[in-house]
Formats: C-alpha cells, sequence, structure tokens
C-alpha cells in the first residue's frame, strides 16, 4: 500500500501537468503554459519551504499557499479544456490530483494546528 503525503501528490500533479503542457498547441501558448506549470511547481515549492521553517504555524502557512496554487491549477486546466489543448479526460486527472493534492495538505494543515509544536 503506498503511503501519500502532500510532497509526494504534489509532485505527481506537477509531472502531470509538466507532460501535458510538452504537447501540440499547449506547448506554444507560453503565457498559460508558463503560468500552470508555474502555479503547480508551487504546490510543491511551498510544501518544502515550510516543511524547513521547522516551526509549525509557518509550515502551516505555506501549506495554505500551496492549497492557493492547486486551486490555481485548476483553473487553468478549465482554459486549457475550452482553448482545446487538453481533453476532458486529461483535465478530468489533473483536477482529481489536484483535490487530492489538497486534501492531504488540508490534512496535515488540520494535524499540525492541533498538535501545537515548537
Amino acid at each position: 500500500m503506498k503511503t501519500w503525503t502532500p510532497g509526494k501528490k504534489a509532485r505527481e500533479l506537477a509531472n502531470y501537468v509538466y507532460a501535458l503542457t510538452r504537447k501540440g498547441p499547449f506547448a506554444r501558448d507560453f503565457g498559460l503554459r508558463d503560468q500552470i506549470q508555474r502555479a503547480a511547481g508551487l504546490v510543491m515549492h511551498n510544501i518544502a519551504e515550510g516543511f524547513d521553517s521547522g516551526y509549525d504555524p509557518e509550515f502551516a502557512r505555506f501549506l495554505r499557499f500551496a492549497r492557493r496554487s492547486a486551486s490555481e491549477v485548476q483553473s487553468q486546466l478549465y482554459l486549457a479544456l475550452d482553448a482545446g489543448y487538453i481533453t476532458k479526460e486529461e483535465k478530468e486527472k489533473a483536477y482529481q490530483l489536484a483535490n487530492e493534492t489538497k486534501k492531504l495538505i488540508n490534512g496535515l494543515i488540520g494535524y499540525l494546528t492541533r498538535h501545537k509544536h515548537p
């Protein structure tokens, strides 16, 4: 059985987004491509940066940034779908990965706020 952490799931999301944006007309829409790649990367980066802070309230703050970036990815997926860059199935898979990432982030935020550590 795989154990998923927010960081692992965020990495899966980022890799999938990068795969989607490397093909066809999506690869040539530099604005949307760069924006969705940046947002997907920020999910991972904010989790890592918060973890490295060594301070639970700061970690929770960065987790909230990561959660917002995952929501940004979801919004941008609709633009990509509407532009015909991705299929409905690709959008659904990426959207679900973002949802799963946000659920894991929410769980960790809840844990950090319930268990006050220095």
